[in-house]
């Protein structure tokens, strides 16, 4: 019973569900499908699958709904699981070699649990770049795969979720399970035309995650809609699910920083952003352009590597001294620049982010949420980055306006907002640490607005 409509939103799929108009083996063999077409990505996309147990849990909830057993409204749906979550009796490679040998995890992360509790079907795990160390997405161990945009050149998906987004983009799954920790749901998200979420990272449990930085981590949602995303992040969050409610746009403030974030914007991604926050105006919307002068310290603070440099190469320290040669070169360079940092530097970049936070909040207060876009260029060929000062320059910027968001311990999500056929573009909402439920609402209103005007 295959759907009409291909990227179904999880509230299409559990009403087709529900409805008897489709059944989760149905699904999971259509994502199955997708996975193994040998013309696509999922050889490059997941790092493990394994079909038969993907099959027989399809047909045990097929069972149980059949029976009349009162099940979750997501349960057969779906979903892929970023190579950075233990899953019981798998290895958690966080897309290296250098774990290859770790035994298998004898536990669910509390996340991974969470979904399975919610019905969710893990249909494997996902590829991402090296522990989570980079905006691009290119990893040399298990390969890179290509962004869905111009497949005749390959471009990079976006990291560090990248077959994450990958899986959704492609079908080969109908949400994702991501982590965010200056950009990694958001980014891919952006580069491959899907929304991603990054939550207040202290709602979120890191138990059964392989750390990048502890102060910054966050697992967070890649699917289709704001609906979606708020939906995962609920159970995400061990929360019950909750309404969004339907705000008017008109009379919103948003506030568009002209400090940093705007920089060095390549001109489709300059061209969208104008075109989205134009259509914004004239639903109403107040967007206001505001110095925003706090951001313009986030690279001082990150000079020497910052937080995620320093807590890296506190957690891996051991793990590169014995096996340094199995990791990616670019990797572990940016790892190692934890190590020339002192317990005194560690200090100053923590007090630095707290006063950071603080100023950015005083100067949220007067708006409902800063607006700008998510990466300021459009997703790089592969080939373009061999050189490592290309490689480097990619990095920074597809990482520069994600990252301070979590610097300034926001909440964000990213839309899309490109026209079909053009280069991926991502619109980016964030608004304070906490203000999670009422970013959803914002975001819905701003995705009716963009939605009715295509």
């Amino acid at each position: 019973m295959p759907l009409s409509n291909p990227a179904p939103t999880l509230d299409q799929l559990s009403h087709a569900l529900a409805e008897g108009k489709t059944t989760s083996r149905s699904l999971a063999e259509a994502c199955l499908a997708r996975i193994g077409d040998p013309a696509g990505e999922g050889a490059r996309t997941f790092v493990n699958v394994d079909p038969a147990r993907v099959r027989k849990a399809a047909d045990a909830l097929d069972d149980l709904r059949g029976a009349g057993a009162k099940l979750s409204r997501f349960a057969g749906i779906p979903i892929s699981i970023k190579d950075l979550f233990d899953v019981q009796g798998e290895v958690t490679r966080a897309g290296s070699k250098a774990l290859a040998d770790r035994a298998p995890a004898a536990t669910d992360a509390t996340v991974v649990a969470r979904l399975r509790r919610a019905g969710f079907l893990i249909m494997g795990r996902t590829n991402m770049t090296e522990f989570a160390y980079s905006g691009l997405g290119i990893n040399p161990h298990y390969g890179t795969p290509a962004n869905t945009w111009q497949r005749e050149t390959p471009r990079v998906p976006g990291g560090s979720s990248s077959g994450a987004a990958i899986s959704v983009a492609d079908g080969m799954a109908h949400a994702a399970l991501g982590t965010d920790t200056g950009g990694s749901c958001r980014i891919p998200a952006a580069f491959n035309g899907i929304v991603g979420y990054k939550p207040t990272a202290r709602l979120i449990p890191q138990t059964g995650i392989v750390p990048l930085s502890t102060s910054l981590d966050a697992a967070g949602p890649l699917a289709r809609s704001v609906r979606c995303c708020a939906s995962l992040h609920a159970i995400l969050a061990g929360e019950d699910e909750f309404a969004i409610p339907e705000l008017p746009l008109a009379g919103l403030r948003f506030a568009v920083p002209q400090t940093l974030v705007l920089d060095d914007l390549e001109d489709p991604v300059a061209r969208a952003f104008e075109r989205a926050t134009a259509r914004l105006s004239q639903a109403g919307a107040l967007l206001v352009d505001t110095p925003f002068e706090c951001l313009g310290r986030v690279p001082q603070i990150n000079a020497k590597g910052g937080l995620a440099a320093m807590e890296a190469y506190a957690w891996h320290r051991e793990l590169i001294a014995a096996k340094q040669a199995l990791y990616d070169p670019r990797v572990v360079s940016r790892m190692l620049k934890g190590a020339e940092c002192s317990a005194a530097d560690y200090i100053d970049v923590v007090n630095a982010r707290r006063a950071l936070i603080k100023d950015a909040e005083t100067a949220l207060a007067p708006f409902n949420a800063l607006i700008l876009p998510t990466v300021a260029i459009t997703p790089p060929r592969i080939a373009d980055l061999a050189a490592d000062d290309a490689y480097a320059r990619a990095n920074v910027l597809s990482l520069r306006n994600t990252t301070a968001i979590n610097m300034i311990d926001g909440c964000a999500i990213s839309l899309p907002i490109h026209r079909p056929g053009e280069a991926p573009v991502g619109l980016m909402l964030a608004s304070r640490g906490g203000d999670d439920h009422r970013l959803f609402a914002l975001a819905a209103a701003v995705e009716r607005a963009l939605r009715e005007a295509q």
